[in-house]
């Protein structure tokens, strides 16, 4: 077991692309974790979608020994954490196991929206927090604007704030100084009982479920007899290890550690993130607070292409789950659609990587519906219900309320006017404004929450030529005046098309959707017409035109009554195939349709 005064357990949080992961790639390289002939770019982000992109998406944890000045050596563990608003959770639990985080700004964008939001959760969970500017070798870098930006909202003096690049290595040194003097040491009792955080988990095909452990009290050994408090199973501990980053087995843990556990569980229900370990003969009373579940916002419907892949997507979902706990789902029927489950993401973008994980790491050809947020329905007895697909809004009810988000745009002070417009024209209630420097400005909104999860980020970028980035959290449900539009082919309702939206919006709505689909569904042999409806009122419509056979062809002169009878004829057969003919919509029209995008 390592001394516990020389273990220092820390994580790197800032906003999304300031340089969290290229910096761990220095921490690592300095203190040899890596060898030369295996250093990379982003050594810690492991899938393949995290280098794609050039984002962290799971948070990872590493340990690395140091040398420090004083002589002695150090166990230093880093967590890098992701740096996206939709991944704000795994912050939260990365944290969880830490007693100091390093906050990092970009010495030349200046403090953004998540920087502050990463700040004050680090804060909330008691944290010695030490802020660093990035980039300082940048030609564009601004280093006294923005330490002036850090301590008006952290205090402290300007000396304390580190400058260092994480591209050529510089600061370094003096970071790992800083960390050893600041953050201080775990605090835990040797003797006490076993108490461990489970802060992560994932599948392994070969060993089962993988754990992430923070021990907090006692120590945990090889082949330990140990009880996870939250479902009451218990088991063997068939081997721990630290991750270097490689795993690196060992036989006893103490209290500050940070290691993985494998206890060969196949069940992937059987251990939950959050929950805690404990010793099974000499078992610890109170748990350890674990986490608030994450609350989805945004609700999208996921079918398989082929029906026979439902239950291959079902066990898919549930082997994300153990990775993502955040993740929720519930079997839904679409008759369009199929069987598929609907399915509650923290935002768009963490519905982007799941649908793209599903499709990826278990083959499988998806749909996905458009995305929808949850809203609650008054009933007529006057029960409030939670709805979180428009196919469940009940015919009769005494209004809707929609959730709303409290926002924060962080830009600079020439682009106020622009954001105040595409705020105010998302039904946003304009709250106050700070200036963390002359040149730049925090505005607050409160906001409905269905307004921002299309297109407000896109825009918001636009408009403000990237410079303004966007943070929110969840307020509170508010009423307002929602209805339910239905898309209609030849007078039948399809399910998946349905959305709920604001009366103002509604008939804009539903013209673009009827357009759309007027130009995805192939011609059949009579006109099948688009309809956009409220209740029983068509608000839009559109019409797509029949094939047509010349049935005229053969004839080469004679009456013109010949003509106009054969005509005539096709008129009524088209008629009566109208009558009891289906519309068929191939899958790709399907995914046009509901693909989100600027058109939409």
């Amino acid at each position: 077991m390592s001394d516990q005064t020389r273990i220092r357990n820390f994580s790197i949080i800032a906003h999304i692309d300031h340089g969290k992961s290229t910096l761990a790639d220095r921490l690592l390289e300095r203190t040899g974790a890596v060898s030369p002939r295996e250093m990379r770019d982003q050594v810690l982000d492991t899938m393949d979608l995290e280098r794609e992109r050039g984002i962290t998406i799971k948070a990872q944890t590493v340990r690395i020994g140091y040398h420090a000045g004083d002589g002695d050596d150090y166990v230093l563990n880093l967590i890098d954490t992701p740096g996206h608003v939709d991944f704000s959770y795994e912050v939260s639990r990365s944290l969880a196991a830490c007693e100091g985080a390093l906050l990092l700004a970009d010495a030349a964008q200046g403090v953004q929206a998540q920087t502050v939001a990463n700040a004050y959760l680090a804060i909330e969970a008691g944290l010695e927090v030490i802020p660093a500017l990035n980039k300082i070798d940048l030609a564009a870098a601004d280093p006294e604007r923005v330490t002036t930006e850090l301590v008006n909202i952290l205090g402290g003096s300007p000396d304390a704030v580190l400058h260092l690049s994480a591209k050529t290595g510089a600061g370094v040194d003096r970071l790992l100084e800083t960390i050893i003097a600041r953050i201080p040491p775990p605090s835990g009792d040797a003797e006490a009982p076993l108490r461990a955080l489970v802060f992560d988990s994932y599948f392994d095909a070969y060993r089962g479920v993988v754990c992430y452990l923070r021990v907090v009290d006692g120590s945990l050994g090889v082949g330990d007899a140990i009880r996870f408090m939250a479902t009451g199973e218990t088991h063997d501990a068939s081997e721990i290890g630290y991750l270097t980053p490689k795993a690196v087995p060992v036989g006893r843990v103490g209290p500050g550690e940070v290691v993985y556990l494998i206890t060969g569980v196949k069940e992937i229900d059987r251990i939950k993130v959050g929950d805690t370990v404990t010793s099974a003969r000499a078992a610890a009373v109170v748990p350890l607070p674990g986490y608030t579940e994450p609350k989805p916002m945004v609700f999208s419907g996921i079918f398989p292409t082929d029906g026979d892949d439902y239950p291959k997507l079902r066990e898919a979902l549930e082997k994300l789950r153990l990775n993502d706990a955040s993740l929720s789902w519930e079997p839904e029927t679409s008759r369009a659609l199929g069987f598929g489950f609907r399915v509650g993401f923290l935002g768009l973008l963490h519905m982007e990587i799941v649908r793209e994980r599903l499709e990826r790491e278990y083959d499988l050809d998806l749909v996905a519906t458009a995305p929808s947020v949850a809203y609650s329905v008054r009933l007529p007895p006057g029960e409030e219900q939670v709805i979180k697909s428009p196919q469940d809004l009940p015919e009769e009810h005494r209004g809707v309320s929609e959730p709303f988000v409290r926002a924060m745009i962080l830009t600079p002070t020439e682009y106020v006017g622009p954001i105040m417009e595409l705020a105010t024209g998302r039904r946003a209630v304009v709250g106050g404004m700070n200036y963390l420097s002359p040149e730049r400005v925090e505005l607050d909104f409160e906001i409905p929450l269905s307004e921002i999860v299309f297109d407000f980020f896109d825009l918001l970028k636009s408009k403000t030529k990237g410079y303004a980035t966007l943070d929110y959290e969840p307020l509170d449900y508010r009423q307002a005046d929602l209805v339910k539009v239905d898309i209609l082919l030849n007078g039948q309702a399809v399910d998946a098309f349905s959305a709920i939206v604001h009366r103002d919006h509604a008939e804009e709505y539903g013209k673009r959707m009827t357009t759309r689909l007027r130009s995805l569904i192939p011609r059949q042999l009579f006109d099948v017409p688009i309809q956009a409806a409220i209740g029983g009122r068509v608000i839009s419509r559109e019409t797509v035109k029949a094939r047509r056979k010349d049935v005229t062809a053969k004839c080469y002169g004679g009456d013109i009554t010949r003509k106009k009878k054969l005509l005539q004829k096709q008129k009524e057969g088209k008629k009566r195939m109208k009558m009891v003919g289906s519309v068929e919509v191939p899958q790709e029209a399907f995914v046009a349709a509901l693909r989100v995008d600027d058109d939409l």
